[in-house]
C-alpha cells in the first residue's frame, strides 16, 4: 500500500489541484460552502497521504524532515478548520515534487542516449576456433574478439591481427578515422569503418573507457545543485525550530490556534517549489533557444563562469570532414583529377571518402598497379602515368619538387588545420587538397549572442 501511494505522488497532485479548483468555483460561483469544504477535506487527505508516509519514514531512522513540519501543519490545520491551507500546503509539496523529478527525467535522457550507444554482443572466439556471437556481458578479460567493418569495438583491447580505420568520435570526439594495426589499442564503442581486427579483451564491461564516460556522467547528473544541498542542510535546522517555535507559543499563550497558525505559516512551500521550479524554468528557457542543459548544477555554474571551452567536433563542426580548398599546378588539371579519383576508389584511407564527393562524377580510369607507403600515401600505375597521392613526404619520396608558390600554400592549409592530400602525375605536382572538418552553418553568429 506504501508503495502504491508513493508511486502516484503525480496523480495525486493532479486530482488533489482539481478538487481545489472545484471547491473555490463552488465557493465563488455558486455560493456552496458544504461543497467548498469537502472539496477542499478531500484534497487535504489525498495529498497528505504520501506526505505522512515520508514523514513516517523519515522518523524511523531519527531525521525531522520538511515532510514531518507539513505532516503535523496539516494536522493543525484540521484542527482549527483551516481546510484552505491544509490544501493548498499538501499540493504545492507535491507540485514541487512532481517539478524535481520532472528535471531528474530531463537530465538523465543523455544518459540513455550514451547507454545506447553501448555495444551490446561481440563476436568471441571458441574453443573449437570458430567465432560466435555472445553477449557482450559474457565476455572476460584475456577473450580474443572479430570486429568486422560497420561493426562496434565490444571492449577495450589490442589489436593482434588485422588492419583497419576506426572512428573514435565517441571517445575523442575526433571525426577522421584513425588507423589501427597490430599491437595498437582500440576502445569499446568506436566504430570500425573498414578493414577486420582480431583484438585480445584488456578491459570489459563498466571497467571500459566508454563505461567510466557513462559512470561519470552519471554521478554528475545525480548530484544536487548548491541551491538544493542548502535546502537540505536548512531543513536540519528549520524544522525542529519551527516545531519548537510553535510549542513556545502555545506555552506562553496557551492559544493553541496560534501555535498551530505559525506551524501553517512555517511550511516552507516556496523554499520547496522555488528550487525546482526555477530549474525546469532555466532547463525549458535553454532548450528553446537550442542549448541542452544537464542538470540543475549546471545552471549556478554558468553565473560563475568567465571562459567556455566547446568540444569542437559535430558542435561547432559538422562532424564529417570533407574538402575545404583545392588548388591546382600547371596543366592536365582535369586529367589529373580523373586519376587522382581513379586511385581513390582503390583506397580504403578515411580522407578518400572526403576526395570522392568533391570530385563528384569524373571519368574514371583502370588502376594497373599499386603500392601503398604506410604513413605517405599511395602510388600507381593509371592510364600508363605514375600518380603519386599522399603527404608531403612521399612527395619527397618521389622526387617531386614543390615550387614556392606550392610550399607557400602547404603551409597556410596546415596552420588552418588541414589534412593535405597532394597529386603528382608522372613527377610533377597537380593538385594539392586541403581536408579538414567544417565550421557549421551560422556557428560564429550563434556564440556571438
Amino acid at each position: 500500500m506504501l508503495r502504491y501511494i508513493l508511486r502516484r505522488k503525480n496523480l495525486i497532485a493532479l486530482l488533489s489541484g482539481i478538487l481545489i479548483i472545484f471547491a473555490f468555483l463552488m465557493k465563488w460561483t455558486a455560493g456552496n460552502m458544504l461543497l467548498f469544504e469537502w472539496a477542499l477535506i478531500i484534497a487535504s487527505i489525498i495529498g497528505a497521504a504520501p506526505i505522512v508516509l515520508q514523514a513516517y519514514q523519515a522518523l524511523r531512522v531519527k531525521v525531522v524532515s520538511i515532510d514531518v513540519l507539513v505532516s503535523i501543519a496539516v494536522a493543525g490545520a484540521f484542527v482549527i478548520r483551516n481546510y484552505e491551507e491544509s490544501a493548498i500546503v499538501t499540493f504545492l509539496f507535491l507540485f514541487g515534487a512532481f517539478l524535481e523529478q520532472r528535471t531528474l527525467n530531463k537530465t538523465r535522457s543523455a544518459i540513455k542516449e550514451l547507454t545506447e550507444m553501448a555495444p551490446e554482443s561481440a563476436l568471441k572466439k571458441m574453443e573449437n576456433g570458430e567465432f560466435v556471437e555472445v553477449d557482450v556481458d559474457d565476455v572476460d578479460v584475456g577473450d580474443t574478439l572479430l570486429v568486422k567493418t560497420g561493426a562496434k569495438v565490444p571492449v577495450d583491447g589490442t589489436v593482434i591481427t588485422g588492419e583497419g580505420s576506426i572512428n573514435e568520435a565517441s571517445i575523442t570526439g575526433e571525426s577522421i578515422p584513425v588507423a589501427k594495426e597490430q599491437g595498437l589499442k582500440v576502445f569499446a564503442g568506436t566504430i570500425l569503418d573498414n578493414g577486420t581486427l582480431q583484438i585480445v579483451a584488456d578491459r570489459v564491461g563498466e571497467d571500459t573507457t566508454f563505461g567510466k564516460i557513462i559512470e561519470l556522467v552519471e554521478d554528475a547528473q545525480d548530484s544536487k545543485s548548491e541551491a538544493e544541498r542548502f535546502i537540505d542542510r536548512f531543513s536540519k535546522y528549520y524544522t525542529p525550530a519551527v516545531l519548537v517555535l510553535s510549542f513556545i507559543v502555545w506555552l506562553i499563550t496557551k492559544d493553541l490556534e496560534l501555535a498551530i497558525t505559525i506551524l501553517v505559516l512555517g511550511c516552507p512551500g516556496a523554499l520547496v517549489i522555488g528550487v525546482p521550479v526555477s530549474n525546469v524554468a532555466g532547463i525549458g528557457n535553454g532548450a528553446r533557444n537550442g542549448i541542452l542543459l544537464k542538470g540543475s548544477e549546471v545552471i549556478g555554474d554558468f553565473s560563475r563562469i568567465d571562459t567556455m571551452v566547446f568540444d569542437k567536433t559535430g558542435t561547432l563542426t559538422v562532424g564529417n570532414p570533407s574538402v575545404s580548398e583545392t588548388i591546382f599546378y600547371g596543366d592536365n588539371t582535369d586529367k589529373a583529377m580523373d586519376y587522382l579519383g581513379s586511385v581513390e576508389r582503390e583506397s580504403d584511407h578515411p580522407l578518400a571518402n572526403a576526395v570522392l564527393e568533391s570530385i563528384g562524377d569524373r571519368e574514371f580510369h583502370a588502376v594497373d598497379s599499386t603500392e601503398v607507403v604506410k604513413g605517405e600515401g599511395i602510388v600507381a600505375k593509371v592510364n600508363g602515368h605514375r600518380v603519386a597521392v599522399g603527404n608531403v613526404a612521399l612527395m619527397t619520396r618521389e622526387g617531386v619538387q614543390l615550387s614556392s608558390n606550392a610550399k607557400s600554400d602547404v603551409e597556410r592549409l596546415e596552420v588552418n588545420g588541414n589534412s593535405l592530400v597532394l597529386t603528382a602525375v608522372n613527377g610533377e605536382l597537380s593538385i594539392v587538397m586541403g581536408i579538414k572538418d567544417q565550421i557549421r552553418e551560422g556557428v560564429k553568429g550563434d556564440l556571438q549572442r
